[in-house]
């Protein structure tokens, strides 16, 4: 089931999702803006595919202790304290049929809607996710300190994984680029990147040299 979504406002765009019975979308807090009133709205610290997620069904399967799900559950949270996420998320789902929620991102600029499937997941800077659906799994990827020195932009993604729509945020106007279409490689400020597919390599170079020169 394909989650609808509609793009709308000029300085600063807004996305609004049609939730059809059984579809659900979660959402960085401060992100909701507005909804139908048979959407519900609940607060919740586990995320889907997590490792809390994973733990509580393993032990709903095995019938042993939520112990170790809830170690998993202070993980999770405690890794996007430390990335400066939200410690949870709000979860949306309608009710009694299809309903409407609408969501923006924290500063002026566009919105993208990026489609997770085939088994190739998205990469995002921090705190660039909007909301996604349900079946889509999150999870943060650590890039590594020299990696993160290097850009001087943090060492934090947001990692989406399964399948679904994937809504992010970028200050200012967003351009949709693919490498294959320049050769192959595009050298990006690090500051000018909100989200790539994990098929893309990514590393950090430096470009041009220091000019000595005076005049």
């Amino acid at each position: 089931m394909t989650l609808t979504t509609k793009m709308t406002g000029g300085f600063s765009e807004h996305i609004t999702c049609q939730l059809d019975p059984g579809q659900s979308v979660f959402a960085e807090a401060g992100k909701f803006r507005w909804k139908t009133t048979n959407v519900t709205m609940e607060t919740r610290l586990s995320t889907p595919g997590g490792q809390a997620d994973q733990a509580k069904q393993q032990a709903q399967q095995s019938g042993g202790s939520f112990l170790k799900a809830a170690l998993a559950t202070a993980t999770e949270v405690g890794k996007r304290v430390i990335s400066g996420q939200s410690m949870a998320f709000q979860w949306f789902t309608p009710s009694g049929g299809s309903g409407l929620a609408s969501f923006a991102g924290d500063e002026p600029g566009q919105v993208r809607a990026i489609e997770i499937e085939n088994g190739v997941g998205w990469r995002a800077e921090s705190r660039a996710l909007i909301c996604a659906e349900g079946t889509v799994h999150y999870d943060i990827d650590w890039a590594g300190f020299n990696l993160g020195r290097r850009s001087k932009e943090g060492y934090i993604f947001e990692h989406f994984t399964g399948e679904g729509t994937v809504i992010v945020a970028g200050g200012g106007s967003l351009m949709d680029m693919n490498p294959a279409d320049y050769g192959g490689k595009i050298q990006v400020h690090a500051g000018a990147v909100v989200a790539f597919a994990d098929s893309v390599n990514f590393s950090v170079e430096r470009i041009g040299a220091l000019d000595r020169k005076s005049t």
